[in-house]
């Protein structure tokens, strides 16, 4: 599979700092990446239908993770969508995981952790890839 067709796992956070860490996190064990600023951003991207695997803040400005989540749940039913949070109490891990979040991380986290779950959401979403 050509680098090009191979499915790109995107990350939405409007924390560039972690969104560079979460990115070089996921580049070093193979995985391509796409990072956004915003919920917007991913929207109107390109790379919107090659997403294998989507990470989510669910705090951020303009349209919340939570409200993406919701949108890329009807649009997208597919696409597995990973929450990270700073923001991660009990009752929002339930609304995220009823929304159709495949797996709730609480910030800081674990990279093995996330690497886990983003590798198990490119499978279970149909879209496998595996890490190098």
């Amino acid at each position: 599979m050509g680098d090009r067709e191979r499915p790109v796992v995107s990350v939405v956070d409007d924390d560039a700092s972690l969104r560079r860490s979460v990115r070089n996190l996921l580049l070093s064990v193979g995985f391509r990446v796409e990072t956004f600023a915003s919920a917007e951003e991913f929207l109107r991207s390109a790379q919107r239908p090659n997403t294998g695997c989507l990470v989510l803040d669910l705090q951020m400005t303009g349209m919340d993770g939570l409200d993406l989540l919701r949108h890329v749940a009807v649009t997208d039913p597919r696409m597995p969508v990973v929450i990270l949070t700073g923001h991660g109490d009990e009752e929002a891990r339930q609304r995220a995981l009823v929304a159709g979040a495949v797996a709730f991380l609480r910030k800081p986290f674990q990279g093995d952790a996330l690497l886990d779950v983003v590798q198990m959401a490119m499978h279970r979403g149909g879209r496998h890839e595996s890490r190098c």
